[in-house]
């Protein structure tokens, strides 16, 4: 698999601050993994992840303002990486993910592409591909959606981290 950004559910009292401990919650094999995004445990998007990004805080920056559009993708307390050509993790406490699931429930996706498919449909083929291209993001926003929903139901952390 390439380059894709990995979103993982953790109880807060199992939450370490460690690069070590959070290392390991991204080192299960992909079956695993595809096993916990069946139950909303955890979520992944390709490396098309700026510009969900986009889609939510509507400014491509790596640098999230804080607040629930903006935490949806990107946002979070950055945790050191495991090493000097890694990228940080990204923590979100358990509120933090709450209030991005209220976002989420509250969203409404054909408002959040009109604002954003100027700048998306292009990098995805063009408007001839612009139903494809909106298909996708409808799904990810849906498989987002239904992550944090089940996050915040059961009052959990959100762990994120660019796997390269």
């Amino acid at each position: 698999m390439s380059t894709y950004f990995h979103f993982r559910a953790v109880p807060p009292p199992a939450l370490r601050n460690s690069p070590v401990w959070l290392l390991r919650l991204f080192e299960d094999d992909w079956g695993t993994v595809r096993e916990r995004i069946g139950r909303h445990r955890e979520e992944v998007l390709d490396k098309g992840y700026l510009d969900h990004e986009f889609l939510y805080a509507g400014v491509p920056s790596p640098h999230a303002p804080d607040g629930p559009p903006a935490h949806v993708v990107l946002g979070g307390r950055p945790v050191s990486p495991p090493g000097p050509d890694r990228p940080p993790f990204l923590l979100l406490t358990a509120a933090q993910a709450g209030r991005v699931a209220g976002f989420l429930k509250n969203a409404d996706f054909d408002a959040l592409w009109q604002r954003a498919r100027a700048r998306i449909v292009p990098r995805y083929g063009g408007p001839g591909m612009e139903q494809q291209a909106r298909g996708v993001f409808a799904a990810a926003h849906r498989d987002l959606t239904a992550f944090y929903a089940r996050t915040a139901q059961r009052h959990e952390a959100v762990v994120k981290w660019l796997l390269l």
